[in-house]
């Protein structure tokens, strides 16, 4: 076969081409520190590649977002549950200090005003937020626990009410007892024997145990204009319960324990103002056992600042006027969507952690509501600390041998019985106050160790995403990535191979057969 210039000119073009082919690709390597510019270039490797950066991705994403957003999340929850805590225990301290028998009602006033400030800032502490999202409301994270001010404000222009159905059972049902000294107001003993009409006025003071399935709520609406009671009070399932119970309103409470002291009421006594519902010793015993549960359903349109939210704890239907006839109603925790409401991070293939507790587990009601009932054993106690300086004022102003002032005496040792009733049953409810923040605590402990342990397996598997992505990267460097040495001693070679050529191609080309003839 004859070589001709042309065939070797070409061969020679063809070679050189290869080898700035060579050449730009180990370029392209040293560039960009990887294997392959395109899948043709090894497809193997190119598949490989896919779906280790797929994998670094979505380690990347568990990790320094998912993972961090939950532990801020924990964190968040840790800080706030840890000041309940703090509450609570100062609480507890309070309720000790207010057991004591000898305390004023002036001391007891000053313990109670720290003990409702302390109650508010429990629950405002319920209200902290991360990232505009507040941590206790279940999916509900645009809404704080309690209204607002301007919740206050808006429900006010929109005449806002709930229909709420709180479900109760057998061991809700608690005991109090009742001082009734109201003989004391009358003034008809003239003989000063301390007797008025048959009976002295010792013995008109009673002192009355009662029951009652205390509300979440006080300031319900009341019966309408109809005269039908907004209250309804079923057993668990909303069947009618058996015997149907007779429930009679009352615009107060005095009036309510009253009609049950004296028997005037024998069925159960409704009272909206306080959000109870009150019945005698003997119709608990006739008529509730172990294991009943109960559903009550009622209403309440008068929301003030602070009032905890129950869209976050009963099933229960809004209803705001919207003026011109108009309302909008919002159905919150059907059965489509019962509470509680858990809050779920992905934080790895196939894994989520629990990031929320909710309001169920550490705020309760009857927080407040506690609050509410000392308030009332107070009040007690100053009206009968009242009517016994105005005794012993009136008393002063008669001589000691006149009828005048034998009644008085009785009317003050009768008032006397009463104070003494009213401070043993203030120190009992104190003294078991005790227990009760001692079971607020409680709750908040198992919650912050249930935190906690969301925190610590959460750091097991920050760790583990952490040196899965290490791994991944590796493996992701192994499989894209260049030996830069080796890459540049070819490369190297590559170039002095290309220049070495040019210098036998231009020698060979500078000849031809005509240089022999």
């Amino acid at each position: 076969m004859r070589i001709t210039n042309k065939i070797m000119r070409n061969n020679s073009l063809y070679n050189l081409n290869q080898n700035k082919i060579l050449e730009d690709k180990l370029t392209n390597q040293m560039t960009t520190q990887s294997k392959i510019a395109r899948p043709s270039d090894d497809p193997v490797t190119a598949i490989r590649a896919l779906r280790l950066r797929s994998n670094v991705t979505y380690v990347t994403q568990y990790y320094e977002k998912n993972a961090a957003d939950a532990d801020n999340w924990l964190t968040v929850t840790a800080d706030a549950l840890n000041t309940l805590g703090t509450i609570l225990k100062d609480l507890y301290e309070q309720a000790g200090s207010a057991a004591n028998k000898d305390l004023t009602s002036d001391d007891l006033n000053i313990i109670l005003t720290q003990m409702e400030s302390l109650t508010k800032e429990f629950y405002s502490s319920g209200n902290v937020d991360y990232a505009g999202r507040y941590v206790f409301s279940g999916y509900r994270t645009d809404t704080p626990i309690t209204f607002t001010s301007e919740d206050e404000k808006r429900m006010l222009e929109e005449a806002t009410s709930y229909h709420i159905n709180e479900k109760l059972g057998f061991d809700d049902i608690d005991s109090f007892n009742y001082t009734n000294f109201s003989t004391l107001d009358t003034d008809n003993d003239k003989g000063g024997d301390g007797v008025v009409g048959g009976q002295s006025y010792e013995q008109d003071i009673t002192h009355t145990q009662m029951y009652r399935m205390r509300l979440s709520y006080d300031n319900l609406d009341a019966k309408g204009a109809d005269g039908a009671s907004k209250l309804t009070l079923t057993d668990g399932m909303g069947n009618p319960l058996t015997p149907a119970p007779v429930i009679t309103e009352y615009a107060d409470a005095d009036t309510a324990y009253r009609a049950i002291a004296d028997g005037t009421d024998t069925g159960i006594a409704y009272i909206p103002s306080t959000g109870e519902l009150v019945f005698s010793k003997e119709y608990y015993e006739a008529n509730f056992k172990e294991g009943q549960t109960f559903r009550v359903s009622y209403d309440k349109s008068s929301w003030v600042e602070g009032d905890i939210n129950p869209a976050h704890y009963f099933e229960c239907t809004e209803t705001k006027n919207l003026g011109d006839g108009k309302t909008k109603t919002t159905v919150y925790n059907s059965e489509a969507n019962t509470l509680p409401q858990d809050i779920y991070y992905d934080v790895g293939f196939n894994q989520k952690i629990q990031v929320n507790t909710t309001t169920d587990e550490v705020f309760s009601h009857d927080v407040k509501r506690d609050i509410d009932d000392f308030q009332r054993c107070l009040n007690q106690l100053k009206g009968i600390e009242t009517q016994i300086s105005d005794i012993e004022e009136k008393r002063a102003g008669f001589p000691e041998d006149s009828d005048e002032y034998k009644n008085w005496t009785k009317k003050l040792e009768a008032a006397k019985k009463a104070e003494s009733y009213i401070r043993d049953d203030i120190h009992t409810q104190f003294e078991n106050q005790i227990t009760r923040y001692q079971k607020y605590m409680d709750d908040n402990n198992i919650a912050i160790t249930n935190n906690a342990s969301r925190g610590s397996r959460l750091d097991l598997i920050s760790e583990r995403l952490m040196g899965q992505q290490e791994t991944f990267k590796e493996l992701q460097t192994d499989n894209e990535g260049i030996d830069v040495t080796q890459v540049a001693t070819e490369l190297s070679s590559s170039e002095l191979t290309y220049e070495a050529a040019l210098m036998a191609t231009s020698k060979i080309m500078q000849t031809n057969l005509m240089n022999y003839i």
